[in-house]
């Protein structure tokens, strides 16, 4: 991968919003200090679905500055699908992510971008010491981040810190869903991405209100498993169904091989016994797994022959 000069990088940072009306023009202004030395350069903010004046003071900061661009969702989407939006009309060659609540700090940026210079497709951010609540934030971060790096293989101590950079081609071809943008260093990982993790300052919310959720940790952790099936089992979804179906399938066989045995060669009764049930109940598992791996690789097929999607991620060609 070519080096990109970080003197004058063409650059977009994204920045997805809700209700952060009190600490827009702060984070701007922190915002602008760092990144105003360079020429080719823009700030995607992301309204998603703002009640109080947030899309207001956004437009005031285009009026004076046409680097900043808006978008403006129709009602609130997630921050999932803000990224999303953002990604798909930067220009940028290196695209920021960050908070807009004030947390992540403007200042780390440039280490970012020399990471990114340094040949890594992928930089995250690790917000080593977290200014949360203990009980509320940090434990249930500890434990998704834990969860995440066993089930994805990617070792990162804090997949959930929105403060990351990437090399514009490789974001732009992930299609994010659901809770999904905690787990991108994971999803690019199947494409043989180099990433690289980088301590963070993380600054106490002084204005506005948290909007994470029990429901999203939980939402998260079912995407978790998506991105795992993803990772592991999307193109042979016969390795992930047909296994425990055969498995199944076996041991229900041979249990109603059994008692076939004992009823036709030693006349005992086997009508009353709950082993028989456990046997068609096994036996009829395992055809059921068997037919869900037939008929995903079925639809797998279909999904990438129909959109002639490849089932590889080239880095480069020499020729």
């Amino acid at each position: 991968m070519e080096k990109l000069s970080i003197d004058d990088p063409s650059i977009s940072v994204v920045i997805p919003l809700l209700n952060e009306a009190e600490n827009i023009k702060e984070l701007y202004i922190n915002l602008n200090n760092v990144i105003s030395s360079y020429k080719n350069r823009e700030i995607i903010f992301i309204d998603d679905g703002s009640t109080d004046n947030t899309f207001e003071i956004l437009k005031h900061l285009h009026e004076k500055d046409p680097s900043v661009k808006i978008i403006r969702f129709r009602r609130n989407f997630g921050q999932t699908a803000a990224l999303s939006a953002g990604f798909e009309h930067a220009s940028g060659d290196i695209i920021i992510t960050m908070d807009g609540d004030l947390q992540n700090d403007p200042e780390d940026i440039p280490k970012f971008l020399e990471k990114i210079n340094e040949g890594y497709d992928m930089v995250c951010g690790w917000r080593a010491g977290r200014n949360d609540p203990l009980i509320t934030k940090k434990i249930p971060s500890r434990l998704s981040n834990w969860l995440a790096c066993r089930l994805t293989g990617v070792k990162l101590h804090d997949s959930g810190c929105t403060l990351k950079a990437f090399r514009s081609d490789i974001i732009k071809s992930i299609r994010l869903y659901g809770e999904m943008h905690r787990y991108i260093p994971a999803v690019a990982s199947w494409m043989g991405v180099s990433i690289a993790e980088l301590p963070v300052k993380h600054n106490p919310r002084i204005h506005g209100i948290s909007k994470y959720s029990a429901s999203r940790l939980f939402r998260g952790f079912l995407d978790l498993i998506t991105v795992k099936f993803l990772l592991s089992y999307s193109t042979r979804p016969m390795q992930l169904f047909g296994i425990p179906g055969f498995i199944s399938g076996f041991l229900g066989v041979f249990i109603g091989g059994y008692l076939a045995f004992i009823r036709l060669f030693q006349g005992v009764g086997i009508g009353d016994r709950p082993l028989l049930m456990l046997a068609v109940l096994l036996t009829i598992l395992g055809i059921q797994f068997v037919s869900m791996g037939l008929l995903g690789e079925i639809i797998i097929r279909t999904y990438y022959e129909v959109l002639n999607k490849p089932i590889y991620s080239i880095k480069e060609i020499i020729e």
